[in-house]
C-alpha cells in the first residue's frame, strides 16, 4: 500500500491543502474513532502483527524525538508490519507496552534482530524471554569500519598541520610554497581525504583510479594498510564463516590479529564485540541481519517528506497506523 499524499489530491480537487487535510481528518477518516487516539503519542500497539521473528530499532518521528519500533519480518514492511510504536528507547518502558501482548503470545518469538543498543537488547530479553537475540552484521561491521577512519582522520589532521607550518615557513623565507604531489595528483591532504571510500571497499571492487589512489596511499602510510587488512579480515569472518562453531574460531584468531597489531584504535570495536559476541555470533544460526527495521525507518522518512512534516503529531501516528498496522 503506497503512502497517498493528501496534498495532491488537495491540488488536482484545486481546494486549499490545509483545509483539505483538515476535512479528510475531522469528516473522511476513522481518526476521532481510532481506538488508540487516547495514547498514540506515547505508544501504541499491534498485538495481532505479532510474528515469529522481529526487527526492533529506534527512529526519530520529528524534532529529534525518538520512537522505539518493533517490527515483525514476515510483512516485508506492508500492511501488518508494525507491531508496536513507543515513544522513547527507555528499556522498562517500552517492555511495559509490549507486556499488554499475552504472554503466551510473546514466547511464541523465536527471534529478535537489533543493532548494538543495550536499551533495544534489554526490551527483547524482557519481552520476549524466548527469543534468540541476534546483532545486526552491518552495526557491527561498522564499529571496525569507523576505527579504520579514525586511522585515516588522524593522518589527515598531521597532513594538514604539516602543511600549514610548511606555508609560515616558506613565508618567513620569501619562497613560494609548493606542496608534495603524489603520481595521481592528490597532495597528501588530498590523498587522505579522497581515500574516504578506498578504505570502505574490498580490492576487488576498486576501479582503476581507487587502486592507484590505494597504492600510494599505502606506500605513503604502512599503518594505515595494516589497519585496512584487519579491517577487510573482519568482514571475512562474517562471509567466510560457515556455522557459528567456524565463525567463534575465526573471531578468535582475528582479536589475536588485532592485539598483536597494537592500533589503539581498535581497542573499543574489540571491546563491544567482545562484550556481544554471544548475540554477534547468533548471526550465523541463519544470517538474519535489521535490514527491515532500517527499511521501515527509511519508509516512515519517506511518508513524513510526502505529508510535509508532522504538523498533527497525532494525525500522522493514526495515518501511520492505517498504513503499517
Amino acid at each position: 500500500m503506497q503512502p497517498i499524499s493528501l496534498a495532491s489530491i488537495a491540488i488536482s480537487n484545486k481546494l486549499d491543502i490545509k483545509t483539505f487535510e483538515k476535512q479528510y481528518r475531522d469528516h473522511l477518516s476513522d481518526f476521532h474513532t481510532w481506538d488508540q487516539k487516547d495514547h498514540a503519542e506515547s505508544w501504541m500497539l499491534f498485538p495481532h502483527n505479532l510474528g515469529s521473528r522481529l526487527a526492533i530499532d529506534e527512529t526519530e518521528l520529528t524534532n529529534g524525538e525518538l520512537y522505539t519500533i518493533v517490527t515483525d519480518k514476515a510483512a516485508h514492511g506492508k500492511k501488518g508490519a508494525l507491531v508496536a510504536m513507543v515513544e522513547g528507547t527507555k528499556a522498562d518502558v517500552v517492555a511495559a507496552v509490549l507486556r499488554r501482548i499475552p504472554p503466551q503470545k510473546r514466547r511464541m518469538v523465536i527471534e529478535v534482530t537489533l543493532d548494538l543498543s543495550p536499551a533495544m537488547e534489554a526490551i527483547v530479553r524482557t519481552s520476549f524471554p524466548a527469543a534468540r537475540i541476534t546483532s545486526d552484521r552491518f552495526h557491527v561491521q561498522q564499529l571496525v569500519s569507523e576505527a579504520l577512519q579514525e586511522i585515516r582522520v588522524a593522518l589527515r589532521r598531521e597532513a594538514i598541520k604539516a602543511e600549514s607550518v610548511a606555508i609560515i615557513k616558506a613565508r618567513a623565507e620569501k619562497i613560494a610554497f609548493s606542496p608534495r604531489i603524489h603520481a595521481n595528483g592528490d597532495s597528501d591532504k588530498q590523498l587522505l581525504a579522497r581515500s574516504r571510500y578506498v578504505l570502505f571497499k574490498t580490492e576487488s571492487t576498486w576501479h582503476e583510479s581507487q587502486k592507484e589512489r590505494a597504492e600510494i596511499l599505502f606506500a605513503q602510510y604502512p599503518n594505515l594498510k595494516h589497519a585496512y587488512d584487519l579491517s577487510m579480515s573482519f568482514r571475512s569472518f562474517y562471509e567466510h564463516s560457515t556455522t557459528k562453531e567456524v565463525a567463534k574460531e575465526k573471531l578468535e584468531s582475528w582479536y589475536q590479529k588485532i592485539e598483536m597489531s597494537g592500533i589503539e584504535e581498535f581497542e573499543v570495536p574489540i571491546s563491544s564485540i567482545k562484550a556481544h559476541e554471544d548475540t554477534i555470533l547468533n548471526y550465523f544460526v541463519d544470517r538474519s541481519t535489521n535490514a527491515s527495521a532500517e527499511s521501515f525507518n527509511a519508509k516512515l522518512k519517506g511518508f513524513r517528506s510526502v505529508v510535509r512534516g508532522v504538523r498533527d503529531k497525532k494525525f500522522f501516528l493514526f495515518r501511520i497506523a492505517e498504513l503499517y498496522g
